[in-house]
């Protein structure tokens, strides 16, 4: 059978499509490009905002126009969401929520032999009932192919990342009052140290260089492990251990961390995290709002100004970190004035790049029930002002690199106006492009880590470089 998936949404829903993927491998499936031609099409949706659950919906749609006759499954956030409100989507033949994705390819492959029975003659019927237990992969001969399907599997996954999202935990139990996803993801859980270092050591053994540590809410790994109801009892201990186990993985080179909780970051957590020679100083902290009132209002639990110190303590520790942020406009009762202290607050805090959402009304949040909704057009004016700000300041954090030499992962070989350049990314998440003539040779560099000298800009997301001979 032919598979084809489409990931939508956060690095934890990019982390599992790969992980099902390799599933389906293992049991023997050929997995293809979401535009080719397939038996089973595997959406993996997001429900974070309106809009992404309107791009669920379309996905899936053109999923059953590529294909009439193929499977349409859709599996993820949004399937949790929409079936609790009990909305239905003719096109889609199989709904698998979040904690059915396990049970993936057994669901697939056995709705595929039932629809094949009803379609075919008797003779056929017995045809595809033999391929489909050759698919299933129950039989002892199976179980001894498993090993080679593996290896051809991380053997693909090598040929295409040079880094690997590597989910450690699920769950959120901070319940902000815009954030739908602690509804749909469940209660906390995360995986054991052992877990994750058999993983690494996978990942490792494909040629993987970077590791990037995520989860739902990263902060509360290991809460569930203890009696403590709040990652804050912990002061970031279950995780310091946990990348402390990974960096002594040796063919890793490079651990970035996913998006943290600004709490979590104190004198003393990141004082230790320093001291991993391997931990990448580049932080996503998501802020949200600068405004103190639609902070409280967002159930945020800090300050801006408890925020800023947070940063300080981060730039005590690291040299020039690059610091990334999420930000919502236009939550409900957001002034004209409290937009423009969020302006003033970014700026203050020299973030080196900014995600930008215009507030989406998530049916069930606290949020959605509030007073003074936001008229969309000035949601959508302030999203501009607010991404025009964040470009401004991803320049100038890019520009302080000119003339310094970095050590930059190549991933991949791009052409810029006729011209190919190998590109990759600094410790920093700095993209980075060197101008290569022979193609062999860049191949040959990516996946490679090595010494550059900066000379300026090539896009305005992508800085020239020249490798160091």
């Amino acid at each position: 059978m032919k598979v084809a998936f489409l990931t939508l949404g956060c690095k934890v829903n990019s982390y599992e499509t790969e992980k099902m993927k390799m599933q389906f491998e293992e049991a023997g499936h050929t997995v293809v490009a979401f535009e080719e031609e397939a038996d089973a099409y595997i959406i993996n949706t997001c429900t974070v905002t309106n809009i992404a659950d309107r791009k669920s919906r379309k996905m899936l749609h053109r999923a059953r126009r590529k294909n009439p006759d193929a499977i349409v499954v859709a599996t993820g956030c949004y399937v949790d969401s929409s079936q609790k409100k009990g909305e239905k989507d003719e096109s889609v033949d199989l709904f698998l929520s979040n904690e059915q994705k396990p049970q993936l390819v057994e669901q697939v492959v056995s709705f595929f032999q039932t629809r094949s029975m009803k379609k075919t003659t008797e003779e056929s019927t017995e045809i595809i009932a033999d391929d489909a237990r050759d698919d299933v992969q129950t039989t002892s001969q199976a179980r001894a192919k498993k090993d080679a399907h593996k290896m051809m599997s991380e053997k693909a996954l090598e040929e295409e990342h040079t880094r690997a999202y590597l989910k450690v935990q699920d769950g959120c139990n901070q319940y902000c009052t815009y954030c739908i996803i602690p509804y749909v993801r469940g209660p906390l859980t995360s995986k054991t140290t052992k877990e994750v270092l058999e993983e690494v050591k996978r990942l490792a053994a494909q040629g993987i260089q970077e590791v990037v540590v995520t989860g739902i809410h990263l902060s509360s790994y290991g809460v569930d492990f203890t009696d403590k109801k709040s990652f804050l009892e912990l002061e970031g201990r279950p995780l310091l251990n946990l990348l402390q186990e990974i960096a002594g993985v040796e063919e890793i080179k490079r651990i970035r961390l996913g998006s943290l909780e600004p709490r979590i970051i104190t004198e003393n957590f990141a004082k230790e995290l320093s001291e991993i020679p391997k931990i990448c100083p580049h932080f996503h902290l998501s802020l949200q709002s600068g405004c103190d009132n639609v902070l409280k209002r967002m159930n945020r639990h800090y300050t801006a100004a408890d925020y800023l110190e947070r940063l300080e303590i981060l730039r005590k520790y690291f040299s020039n970190p690059a610091i990334t942020t999420d930000i919502i406009v236009g939550f409900p009762q957001e002034t004209e004035e409290d937009f423009q202290v969020t302006c003033d607050f970014v700026r203050k805090a020299e973030f080196s790049q900014l995600h930008v959402f215009k507030y989406s009304r998530r049916q069930g949040t606290m949020a959605d029930a509030m007073e003074g909704q936001i008229p969309e057009n000035v949601k959508a004016e302030r999203s501009e002002r607010l991404i025009a700000v964040g470009k401004e300041m991803q320049q100038q954090y890019q520009e302080a690199f000119c003339g310094q030499e970095e050590k930059v992962l190549f991933e991949e070989i791009v052409t810029i106006e006729g011209q190919e350049y190998l590109v990759g990314y600094n410790e920093r998440y700095v993209r980075f492009g060197v101008a290569m003539q022979d193609l062999q040779d860049a191949e040959k560099m990516c996946n490679t880590i090595s010494g550059v000298r900066i000379l300026g800009h090539i896009t305005p997301e992508i800085m020239k470089a020249e490798c160091i001979r």
